[in-house]
């Protein structure tokens, strides 16, 4: 093995603990659509971000940079003509390629969901058409060219004229017809959706890594996904088919603290069987509260939601092959660096930044009074 070879792994493994760069066009978004309603009248409520929304419409910092929701409420209603404005400009329903007038319908509303603030709109589309005509919804919400962010997602659920759907609209794919896309389709979206998820989450990957850490085998790499994905894929159902409901203050803590568990045992942990029975409870117990957190992603807290199904196990099908691939990335390097004089420094290298990150971010979601 060339000499150099085991600190350009350790360099390469430890990119990963790395935090992204603050600038704003580094930051991804999505927009949330609930479309419903028939003929000519359409309903939609929008669930978009808030900071974003208030920088993307030009407002002052006053109108962004407000925190408290009393605030935020007032903001919304003070810059109601800007806001209204920059939406209906960029998103759209159409019956029979007719625009529909849209209408703000009551004042803003605010909710919490993933350590963000999401402004919630509704909105009266108005359409003029004769009967048995046939929708689409357009987004260009928060593109590019503003550079606030970039690749913007949105996520549209719809029940228009008695079809049922979901379907992801980005820059290059900025329009559906409602029931002209094929269920294929709609599969293939979800399915990038929940594997952009994992890669982007940075507290489900460093929960993996810091899992592999502690897997010298690859039978121990075998139990640790089989036992991580069979517990978040219940969860993952059960919440995002409303079934289970546990609020996001609760599971991003335990999320945290999961990874400094695990991160703890492989500093701590002297055996050579570093999975050994007692972790293989532990990954199944988090596991299940890493998959109410895939399930906030959706953001689908209706009971019984069974018509999503299908993007569901897209979703959940994607998050699984990705996680497959970073496996089959990083156990191989791991098993490079236990083969050196120095793995267990390393390992210890590469833990114990897990732990601090952690460390951060469950002090950062605990919702301790200042």
């Amino acid at each position: 093995m060339p000499r150099r070879l085991p600190a350009l792994v350790l360099l390469l493994l430890a990119a990963l603990l790395l935090p992204a760069p603050a600038a704003a066009h580094d930051a991804t978004t999505t927009a949330r659509a609930e479309v419903t309603g028939t003929g000519a009248d359409v309903r939609v409520v929008l669930d978009l971000e808030y900071d974003l929304l208030m920088k993307s419409a030009w407002l002052y910092a006053s109108a962004y940079d407000a925190k408290e929701r009393a605030e935020q409420l007032r903001q919304l209603k003070l810059n109601r003509d800007a806001v209204v404005e920059y939406v209906t400009e960029r998103f759209a329903v159409t019956y029979d390629d007719r625009p529909c007038a849209p209408t703000l319908t009551r004042d803003a509303d605010v909710r919490p969901r993933d350590r963000k603030t999401f402004a919630v709109l509704t909105f009266a589309f108005a359409c003029q058409s004769g009967s048995g005509g046939t929708h689409a919804i357009s987004s260009a919400l928060f593109p590019d060219a503003e550079t606030f962010v970039h690749s913007t997602e949105t996520l549209v659920r719809y029940d228009l004229d008695g079809k049922r759907g979901s379907a992801v609209l980005v820059a290059e794919s900025p329009t559906l017809k409602v029931g002209e896309r094929a269920r294929s389709d709609q599969a293939g979206e979800f399915f990038l959706l929940g594997a952009e998820h994992l890669l982007t989450g940075l507290d489900h990957v460093l929960f993996l890594l810091a899992l592999l850490i502690g897997a010298r085998r690859l039978r121990d790499v075998v139990v640790t996904a089989t036992a991580f994905t069979a517990a978040h894929s219940i969860t993952f159902l059960l919440a995002a088919l409303g079934l289970v409901d546990v609020p996001g203050a609760i599971v991003e803590p335990v999320i945290a603290a999961s990874i400094i568990v695990v991160a703890l045992a492989n500093l701590l942990g002297r055996d050579e069987d570093r999975l050994g029975r007692r972790r293989l409870p532990i990954v199944l117990a988090f596991g299940l509260v890493h998959g109410l957190g895939f399930a906030g992603a959706l953001d689908i807290d209706r009971s019984g939601s069974w018509e999503l199904l299908l993007s569901l196990l897209s979703f959940n099908a994607g998050i699984e092959a990705t996680q497959l691939a970073l496996i089959a990335v990083l156990f191989p390097l791991l098993t490079l660096l236990r083969r050196t004089p120095w793995a267990r420094w390393a390992m210890i290298a590469l833990s114990v930044p897990i732990v601090g990150v952690s460390l951060y971010w469950l002090v950062e979601r605990l919702p301790l009074p200042l």
